[in-house]
């Protein structure tokens, strides 16, 4: 075993050690550590930058764990439940997702995958949301997993084929945009964002979400 090998797995064991703790008389400490086994393998497996991998694989395996036990109905719904899929989870669910957040004024938990996740998110999406006064540089891509969409009440597909399990009782939606990776310019980009912005506003008005519009959105 190589010292990286080591490395994670006392990574892996400490992320244990804390979820344990965090979902104790939810999930037993082999559920958790098997969660944590396969979020931290996930996110590592071919990753070129690992140094703040380990944070956001124990925020991977803690938001698993979450909706594992909303799936399971171990844990309440406070919040209708979205989540968005696309193939790299790096630009169009990504900005969704933060779209979606910001406009229900948190009303919404929201969550975000990829079928085949990116090392990390499209820069010109950064940049865009940025100009909104939205940050993002506590997201990164993430594999689609099955208690995700279970726990999810909406799902948004955007160009991941049928590689999002269906579930009876969610509204799935499918919503045909440009993939940002292919951009030049951040002009497409915001061209993108606008129509994901109106996109967003509709599905929460749908589910009967109060839209948190200001004027800084104005533009989209």
């Amino acid at each position: 075993m190589s010292p990286v090998d080591l490395d994670l797995d006392s990574q892996i064991q400490r992320t244990v050690d804390r979820l344990s703790t965090e979902f104790a008389g939810v999930f037993g400490r082999q559920t958790v550590e098997r969660f944590a086994t396969e979020s931290f393998t996930a996110l590592f497996e071919g990753a070129a930058v690992t140094t703040f991998l380990p944070v956001m694989a124990e925020r991977f395996t803690r938001d698993r764990l979450k909706a594992l036990a909303q799936a399971d109905g171990l844990a309440p719904k406070e919040r209708p439940e979205v989540l968005y899929v696309c193939v790299h989870n790096a630009g169009r669910s990504q900005m969704a997702a933060l779209l979606t957040a910001h406009l229900s004024g948190g009303r919404v938990n929201v969550r975000s995958a990829g079928s085949e996740p990116a090392e990390r998110i499209n820069p010109l999406v950064v940049e865009a949301m940025a100009e909104l006064g939205l940050d993002m540089s506590a997201a990164f891509p993430k594999p689609l997993t099955d208690e995700v969409v279970r726990a999810a009440d909406a799902v948004v597909t955007m160009g991941c084929g049928d590689s999002c399990p269906l579930y009876p009782g969610k509204r799935y939606e499918d919503w045909e945009l440009t993939d940002p990776a292919g951009a030049t310019s951040l002009e497409q980009v915001r061209e993108i964002r606008a129509e994901i912005r109106e996109r967003v506003i509709g599905l929460l008005e749908r589910l009967g979400v109060y839209v948190s519009v200001t004027p800084s959105d104005a533009s989209g």
